[in-house]
């Protein structure tokens, strides 16, 4: 297992070498065309929205509004807006502006209980999970002398608070390892539903109605472009022991 200190360093991309920096890795490529987390990524000259003709009008509108509307939290209270948005951040290497608002449109689905339709028999519904965890992030954050909880806690003590609550191996008042489940399920749900990861991964947006038609293994539609940063993430991270 990694130690908290190269947790506390590791980025959330790929990078080649010993290239350590904060953030993401030089030699992935500044977005050129689009938005992307940070304004960086594989496909520098990618922009899923250019595509927005192909699509249909209510495909479109709800595409552009995912964008243009962020809403309003709603569902959290004050405290657990500053410590879930942080929690959100480290999970998802959101380092620097641009960011999506994965805690935007968490909060959005459980203010208007959009949910899932099942939970484990032994966790409370996904509402009160989401708030018992910012709860118990807080409190392991001043197990370890941060008085003002997860949110204020340096980037050492918040990875590994992150890594242990991955792993299933923090003392809290509901199953750690079912816990992790439900907030990740919510988060990458709404990170990848964004036009900003569309961009970031190369994907080519709603298939509908022009579709695809190109469908093996390595094969791209004419309007694809190949990565221009070509690392393999699984590999580089067991390079480094990041695992």
């Amino acid at each position: 297992m990694a130690s908290p200190q190269t947790l506390a360093t590791a980025e959330h991309l790929p990078k080649r070498g010993c290239d350590t920096t904060p953030g993401p890795p030089r030699q992935l490529p500044r977005q050129r065309a689009g938005t992307t987390p940070q304004m960086r990524g594989r496909y520098p000259d990618y922009d899923v929205l250019a595509a927005a003709a192909h699509w249909d009008a209510k495909t479109r509108r709800a595409v552009f509004e995912r964008v243009a509307c962020v809403p309003p939290i709603r569902f959290f209270d004050e405290q657990q807006e500053r410590t879930l948005r942080v929690f959100c951040d480290v999970v998802m290497g959101q380092d620097s502006e641009p960011r999506i608002p994965v805690l935007e449109m968490v909060d959005t689905k459980l203010h208007a209980g959009r949910l899932d339709g099942f939970r484990h028999h032994d966790m409370p519904p996904d509402p009160q999970t989401w708030r018992q965890v910012a709860a118990n992030l807080d409190r392991s954050a001043r197990e370890r002398g941060c008085t003002g909880g997860f949110a204020d806690a340096g980037s050492e003590i918040q990875h590994e608070i992150v890594e242990g609550f991955s792993k299933g191996r923090l003392d809290w008042d509901l199953p750690v390892d079912k816990a992790w489940g439900v907030v990740m399920r919510g988060v990458l749900s709404a990170f990848y539903s964004h036009p900003w990861a569309w961009n970031e991964i190369g994907f080519g947006g709603p298939a509908y109605p022009r579709g695809y038609a190109r469908l093996g293994a390595g094969q791209r539609e004419h309007w694809e472009s190949p990565p221009s940063f070509e690392v393999d993430p699984v590999g580089d991270v067991r390079e480094r022991g990041l695992e």
